[in-house]
């Protein structure tokens, strides 16, 4: 914990701003490939399919990694595993910004971007949540970060689409590394209250465990674009071997049993540790708290949906409509601009009003901006038509980004605080990669015409359920407990 004179020499915005630019950039990375899936798959030889699958590998490989990422951070230091994330993410970008195939492509943007990502971000809130102990300033600072989360998410297609049409996708690559050197100057500003970085053992086998078990659940989803949820819609086939013929089971509940299987093994495996006296990746008792439970079940959907969400307006505008990667960006504007207007008062927001009810307003505008979507969007409407809905989801979104956070990171003491920010941004990210396979699932298909709708339909059926659970919520104040 810092100490007092720590915490007053220190400047505030000086410390949080580079940890917001960094979460900036991390987030824009997941949306701005969404405006130049056609160039990007024209200039590397392969598909609308092949680039989504970058993109949810990328978040997934977040989600994997991030939980052992917010463990490091006590080995390495925080601040420490901060800056190598940094490098990390940079080379990953500038990997992809030269590749001239998709398997490159993978290992730049995917892999190590994804890698990078996950060694960066946990950090960013444990140095938030430590160096403001008070909930009022804390919420202040989250609104900051979790608002260049939300801002980059939303304000991706856009640059992605001005830079793509005036230079080229690659230069968008340029562009996070230019970020990623900035960062890293700026990075000094803030300081590492943790005291020295303490040598303890690393869970490989749980690192294992949870990250293949979350991988093979994705994977699952997104082979239901070629074989479908039900029955198999073709040969599944490893090497010459058919082993589900079509007709079939789908093999997407392969992947799935299996991955549960192996989450399920990861949860006795953490519990063996424990009853051992080890210390394990994740502590269960994390999963004890209702609230935070909650807390993390509204962050899985508020990403799941914003990038779910995205990626179908995306793939429509451009596949269905033909519109330009600067045309798509302009049209995605308004979601944009709806979530600066609502960022920029969250902070205020946060302090002023029950988490709760910020984050349960929040799902019911996402709800309501994708009603509006249904309504007035169609194949041969005016772009203006999808200006009310988006402006109403990105205004929903900017509400509720920062209360899911600072609920989940509030309900623990400092100790705890590598562990639940690793679990927390790692759910995030599972909701990322869900929603671009999730959507992908429904919309990369045949006609895509056809689907859009019914891809939006999923979407608000899931916004529908995260407002349920937003409403379990307690309704008192969040309050942060005493320190550890």
């Amino acid at each position: 914990m810092a100490t007092s004179e720590q915490r007053t020499t220190f400047s505030p915005w000086a410390a949080v701003f580079p940890l917001a630019l960094a979460q900036f950039v991390a987030s824009y990375a997941c949306t701005n490939m969404n405006v130049a899936i056609n160039s990007i798959a024209k200039d590397i030889g392969t598909d609308v399919s092949g680039v989504q699958t970058a993109i949810t590998l990328f978040t997934l490989t977040m989600a994997a990694l991030m939980i052992p990422g917010s463990k490091l951070t006590d080995r390495w230091g925080r601040k420490r595993c901060f800056l190598i994330g940094l490098v990390v993410y940079g080379a990953g970008a500038l990997i992809a910004a030269l590749a001239q195939g998709i398997g490159v492509l993978v290992v730049g943007y995917s892999l190590l971007e994804g890698i990078g990502s996950a060694l960066l971000i946990p950090p960013i809130y444990i140095l938030v949540t430590v160096m403001f102990p008070d909930v009022k300033s804390r919420a202040k600072y989250f609104g900051a970060v979790s608002g260049a989360a939300g801002i980059g998410a939303a304000a991706g297609p856009l640059i992605g689409g001005l830079i793509t049409t005036a230079i080229s996708w690659r230069a968008s690559f340029g562009l996070q590394i230019a970020i990623v050197l900035a960062v890293i100057y700026l990075a000094r500003r803030v300081p590492d209250d943790h005291p020295a970085p303490t040598p303890s053992r690393f869970d490989v086998m749980g690192t294992i465990l949870s990250a293949a078990g979350l991988v093979l659940i994705v994977i699952g989803v997104l082979e239901s674009r070629t074989f479908g949820w039900l029955k198999s819609r073709a040969d599944w086939k490893v090497g010459d071997t058919v082993l589900i013929h079509e007709g079939g089971v789908s093999p997407v509940w392969v992947f799935v049993v299996a991955g549960a299987v192996l989450l399920a093994w990861f949860f006795v495996h953490i519990r063996s540790d424990e009853r051992k006296g080890r210390e394990p990746l994740l502590s269960t008792r994390l999963f004890r708290n209702h609230v935070a439970n909650l807390g993390l079940t509204t962050q899985l959907i508020q990403w799941l949906t914003l990038q779910g969400t995205s990626f179908v307006v995306s793939v429509f505008l451009q596949t269905v409509r033909g519109f330009s990667a600067i045309e798509t960006g302009l049209a995605l504007t308004p979601s944009t601009i709806g979530l600066l207007v609502s960022s920029a008062a969250a902070g205020r927001l946060a302090q002023r009003r029950p988490q709760r009810t910020l984050i349960w307003v929040g799902f019911a505008g996402n709800a309501a901006g994708m009603g509006l979507l249904l309504l007035f969007a169609r194949a041969h409407s005016n772009i203006l038509a999808f200006v009310p809905g988006l402006l109403v989801i990105g205004l929903a979104i900017g509400i509720m980004l920062t209360a899911s956070v600072n609920v989940v990171q509030s309900a623990f003491p400092e100790k705890d605080q590598g562990e639940i920010s690793g679990l927390s941004r790692s759910i995030s990210n599972l909701g990322s990669s869900l929603g671009t396979a999730l959507v992908g699932s429904v919309l990369v298909s045949t006609v895509i015409n056809k689907h859009f709708a019914a891809a939006l339909v999923v979407m608000m059926v899931i916004t529908l359920a995260g407002l349920v659970a937003a409403l379990r919520l307690p309704r008192e104040q969040i309050r942060t407990p005493e320190p550890a």
